[in-house]
């Protein structure tokens, strides 16, 4: 196995067993970006959507009512399995596919938007997603990228990363708006719109979502606890009687179009 299947094996497996929170979880099915969709995109009656990495299947919940159809696509089956039972019947318009996001099985110029929200932090190649995306798209078409992303500075990048990973075993990185606007440029996509903004998360929640034990959970509480100040301020981290109550992370929303 090499080590690129060796990660992805790991986001099935990390994925797979937590698939039901990702629907109920609050960070992914309520956040405010959701009713920005097709604001941003501007769907037609006949338009062809791909949701990349559709995880619960929020995104494609929101803009199933804009469009034709709408294809979720996910590594994980089980995760696709859960989404559709979330969703059916009430949506007779959404197909689901098992993809891999850096490996997509469509041909070029199928579709007129493709999504993909809060997951490319998981792919080993993002690169090659963002390849992906642009050559399914039909010319003229729009791409939406919704991802956590780590701040220019180094040490809060490294900060953050560190603090996903130990509370994450499926995350690969949260990467800049200066790596993601490379990608862009060199899969021929052309940046319209952009929006930052601050995510706040509920700790208690948002650590045992992916954790898998009580020392898994010491050790993420361990590696914000020991922060310093200027960290602890950066990313808002509320504490109280040596509880972690709450954290925020930066989030970036960005429009692109296929030349």
């Amino acid at each position: 196995m090499t080590e690129q299947d060796s990660i992805k094996r790991k986001v099935q497996e990390q994925f797979g067993k937590h698939a039901q929170k990702y629907v109920t979880s609050s960070t992914h099915s309520k956040g405010s970006d959701l009713a920005l969709l097709p604001e941003w995109l501007q769907l037609q009656p006949e338009s062809i959507v791909l949701d990349i990495a559709t995880g619960g299947g929020h995104v494609v919940k929101a803009l199933a009512p804009h469009a034709a159809s709408v294809f979720a696509a996910d590594l994980t089956y089980q995760m696709l399995k859960t989404a559709r039972r979330h969703l059916d019947p009430s949506y007779s318009n959404i197909h689901y596919v098992v993809a891999d996001a850096e490996s997509l099985p469509f041909l070029e110029n199928t579709f007129d938007a493709v999504t993909c929200r809060i997951a490319p932090h998981h792919f080993p190649h993002p690169d090659k997603f963002v390849k992906e995306a642009a050559r399914v798209l039909k010319p003229g078409g729009k791409f939406l990228l919704i991802d956590n992303i780590a701040p220019a500075d180094k040490e809060l990048d490294e900060f953050v990363n560190r603090l996903e990973k130990l509370r994450d075993e499926s995350h690969m990185r949260s990467y800049s708006v200066k790596e993601w606007s490379t990608w862009f440029e060199q899969a021929g996509l052309t940046l319209v719109k952009a929006e930052s903004r601050k995510k706040t998360f509920n700790y208690p929640e948002w650590v045992e979502r992916t954790t898998t034990s009580e020392e898994q959970i010491k050790k993420v509480d361990k590696h914000l606890l020991s922060a310093s100040k200027s960290i602890l301020d950066y990313f808002s981290i509320e504490i109280s009687e040596d509880m972690i109550q709450s954290l925020t992370i930066d989030e970036w929303m960005a429009l692109t179009v296929k030349k």
